[in-house]
Order: C-alpha cells, then structure tokens, then sequence
C-alpha cells in the first residue's frame, strides 16, 4: 500500500488488502472509508471483508462508492457526516485519486476556493460551432430563457476554413473571431473549464470550483485530438515535414511544405473513425496535389495515402469521382493501414497493419512531407462523466438528440454518439432540432424535431472544384440542391463557389446569429 498524506490527520491510498487494515490499525487509524464500488474490476477485495477486519481493530469503515468522474453532491454530503469529529481518517479508491477528490470537495480547505453557485435556465457546456448556433436558435424561440455558455476558449475557429488555408487559398486569420465578440447578445459567457457533471443534481461544477445549476443542459464540448495517441507525432509537429491542417497554427505550414516540396515523397494519413470531417484528410492532399500538378513537380513526387479505414469515402456514390482524382494525380492508396509512430528527424513514418495470414505487421515509409489527421476520442472530462456510452461519447437519442437516461440534457456536435458524419454541416442542422426541443419542453408540450443525420462534406479535390458529398443515416444521398446546380457524381465549379466564397460568411453572419436558412428542423408526424 503506498499511502499519501494530505493532512495530518487524512491520508488516501489504492486499494487495500487485508494485511493493510492492521498496518493502518498499528499507525492510529481510526476510520476507513471506501470510495470504490465493489466487482469495479476482477479479483477486487469486497468492502464487507475490509469492514470485517477493520471491526476486530476497532476501527470505523464506511462505504462511500462512486466512479470515475461521478461523483455526487450526496457522496460529498455521506462523507463530511462520516468523517465529523473523526480524526485519523484513511480513505481509499483504485488510485487514490477518487478519495483525494472528495476530501477536496468537502473542505473548505480545499485548493478550489468556495464560489457562490449561479443559476441558468439553460446551460450550454462548449462555445464552439454547435454551443453558440443551439444558444441563438433558442434566443429566437425564447428570448426571455437565461442561457449560459461555459468555454474557456479566448478564440472561436471557423475550421473548415483550414483545408483552405493548406491549400494557399485562405489566410489563417481569416478563420479566426474573438470568442467575446461571436457570443449571442443576451448569452452569459464563463471563461471556465467544465469540471465535473451532477445530473442528478441538474448541476455542473467548474474548474475553479463554482458550480452551475439548470433547468436543462446542452453538452456541445467539441472532440479532442489525440496527437499523442502516436508516438513521437507530438515532438515532430510543425517541423521536420509533418504537418496538419487540423491545427490552427500548422495549416499554414502544410502550405509551405507544398510549396516547398518539388521533388520526394510526399504521406497523407487517415486514422479510424469517428473522426471530425473524414474527407479533411484527402482534401489536404487533393490540394498539395493540384499545386504540384499546376508547377509540373507531380511526376517528381511519390504520394501515398494511408488509410486505417478499409475503403475511400464512406458513401459509395461520391468515390467514382474521387478515383478519377487518385488516378489523376498518381497516389498511391493503402488501405487498413493506421499510423502508430513518428521519427520526424530521420523522416520516418511507421503503420501497422495485417499481413496475408491476418497477423500484425509494422510498415515502414520514408516521407519529405507527411500530413497527419490524428485519431479523436470526447474530450476527458466528458468521458469521464456519468453522461457517456461504452464508447466515452455523450449518449443520446439519434432523432431528437435528448439524453437517452437524463430527459432535460441534449448534446450534439462532435461529442454526441449519435451516428452521423461529425462536420458542421451536421451541427447546422441538429443546432434547431435542439433549440425547438428544449423550447416546447420549457413549455411542457411533447418534443418533435427530430434530425435525420444529415451531413455534407465538401470534397475539395483542386483549386476551383469540389466534389459535394450529402448524406443522412446510413449513407443515404440527400443532396440540397437540383442534379442541375451539383451533381455529386463529379467536381463541379459550383460547389468551390459555396464553398469558398458562400460558407463562410453563412457562418459568420447566419448560423452563429440562429438564422435557420435550409435547416427548419422537421417534426414527426
């Protein structure tokens, strides 16, 4: 047992034996508490059997179980009543960590100073693209709601913008707004990290320990990029040839190394899904590789694009037209191919994959350039949270995007598991679907917006054309506009228009100020 000392008189530690009750017993232990649910994993010592021992030393023990990231005001309640006018306490969890946790919570001694809790009709946890659009979509409904939006971002992005920032088409400032200034009129913002959710309690507590309570909670919290999910891609971002558009601060380097680059070999990788807006991967590369086609460099380069997932896109009527591109441009495509490890310095890139007797293999390539898409999981204070599938992704029902345990909690965007493309496409249509849910459920009548997991991906394979991918659940074609205007069988001139010179101020001036063009959510019927 490797004991830690918090106070003179609080110690916590992992997880005790039965020989660890008599060396506490020995030290003037005089209470035990248990912040582990008991079978939390296999061979885990029962509590009744540590109170058991604990009461031949004449020791207190009291069970306080919680998990990871779900601890509720009645926990903290449980253990300030066990522990008054105790003294010589030793609580203990897996690590420690849990019992740590609550000791902090109870004391007002604790390193998180004691703030008054404020209270919202509607909290938003996120400022990102579906945080706001779902707060002015409300204000619409409901200007009356007090709505609060919990970021601690100071700027707010506009990321598709950064495919066409790699490209050399857009300036890297261009995608970039101060967060105080895209706030909704009306919207209070805190500049604070979520720290833990209270469902139960309708209550969220911050990073600098203020807690937040609502009538219903909105989780928009965006997804995490892992770049330390493959070895040494960390310490070899933004140079030595590796690069990513997914970055605010490397798009523009991706840019540079493709003007750089004249001659050698040039990777674009793809991790497995879920990922936010898979095409992004390939248009980084479409995009390098339309420059070197214009500069007459392209039979100079070897291109390769790495792929974890088994096929091209994941909609079968828009891959014609992207074969015609990898064709064109000479790539050479690996598929269930993932990249694990990085030697930026010696400019090597490693990728494990199956051999022919279906066994793990490791794939050495050399790259000049290397462009990396990393893997992506919920951030993890959410999937930490008592809001989350198997998965580590907030749970919630796919149409109406409610919590599918909690009735007055929605998510969407990135961090719901709800199976749609993860682009902003999909967040301008679920942001109304939410907006009309949580109005009618303020006025007590029966939910009926649903979303029908449209999502779009603008595919941008040159300067000049895109291919536009739109779909719903399982892949379904659902195209905006006539065959006339954009035909997703091929690029077409039309579709670069919107993309380039109509999305973003959309954005900027429509969806972040709740304006519902083309997205009016449906109802069941």
């Amino acid at each position: 047992m490797l004991r830690k000392q918090i106070t003179g008189k609080y110690s916590v530690s992992g997880q005790i034996s039965l020989d660890d009750v008599n060396t506490l017993a020995e030290s003037g232990i005089t209470l035990i508490i248990s912040n582990r649910p008991d079978n939390e994993e296999e061979g885990q010592l029962a509590f009744a059997d540590i109170a058991a021992a604990a009461k031949e030393k004449n020791i207190k023990a009291v069970h306080i179980p919680f998990s990871a990231g779900q601890m509720q005001s009645s926990d903290i309640e449980a253990f300030k009543e066990a522990t008054k006018g105790s003294e010589n306490i030793h609580a203990f969890c897996r690590t420690g960590k849990r019992a740590s946790l609550i000791w902090e919570a109870a004391n007002e001694s604790s390193q998180k100073a004691k703030v008054n809790s404020v209270h919202f009709d509607v909290v938003i946890v996120g400022a990102g693209t579906a945080g706001i659009s779902t707060a002015a979509s409300l204000l619409k409904r409901k200007p009356n709601v007090t709505i609060c939006l919990i970021d601690p971002a100071s700027d707010h992005f506009y990321q598709p913008g950064w495919t066409l920032v790699g490209g050399g088409v857009f300036s890297a400032e261009k995608t970039r707004r101060n967060m105080a200034d895209v706030i909704p009129k009306g919207v209070k913002w805190i500049k604070e990290a979520v720290d833990t959710f209270q469902p139960s309690d309708n209550k969220v507590t911050l990073g600098n320990g203020q807690e937040v309570t609502y009538q219903f909670l909105v989780v928009a919290a965006g997804i995490k990029l892992n770049w330390d999910a493959v070895e040494g891609l960390s310490e070899t971002l933004g140079r030595n040839g590796v690069t990513s558009n997914y970055r605010y601060d490397l798009a523009p380097y991706t840019w540079e190394l493709a003007q750089k680059l004249n001659t050698g070999k040039a990777i674009f990788t793809q991790p497995p899904m879920p990922i936010k807006c898979a095409g992004a991967p390939q248009k980084a590369m479409y995009l390098s590789c339309d420059h070197w086609f214009k500069q007459e460099t392209l039979s100079n380069i070897d291109i390769s694009f790495y792929n974890a997932g088994g096929v091209l896109f994941g909609v079968s009527e828009y891959v014609p037209a992207l074969e015609s591109y990898i064709k064109k441009y000479q790539i050479g495509t690996h598929f269930s191919h993932n990249l694990v490890k990085v030697d930026g310095p010696n400019k090597r890139a490693y990728f494990e994959t199956k051999d022919g007797n279906d066994q793990a293999v490791i794939v050495e390539a050399e790259f000049d350039m290397l462009h990396v898409c990393p893997s992506q999981t919920a951030p993890d204070f959410i999937r930490n949270s008592p809001l989350v599938d198997a998965a580590g992704w907030v749970d919630v029902d796919k149409e109406t995007l409610q919590h599918t345990s909690f009735s007055n909690i929605w998510s969407l965007g990135d961090v719901a598991n709800s199976p749609n493309a993860k682009t902003m496409a999909a967040v301008r249509k679920q942001a109304p679907v939410v907006a009309q849910n949580i109005s009618d459920s303020i006025e007590k009548r029966q939910i009926n917006a649903i979303y029908d997991g449209y999502g779009s991906c603008p595919l941008t394979v040159e300067v000049g054309k895109i291919v536009l991918a739109e779909f719903a659940y399982g892949g379904v074609v659902m195209p905006t506009f006539p065959k006339w205007i954009n035909d997703g069988s091929k690029a077409t001139r039309l579709a670069w228009i919107l993309k380039k010179d109509i999305l973003p101020p959309f954005y900027w001036h429509g969806m972040l100020k709740g304006h519902e063009w083309f997205v009016k959510p449906k109802m069941r019927k």
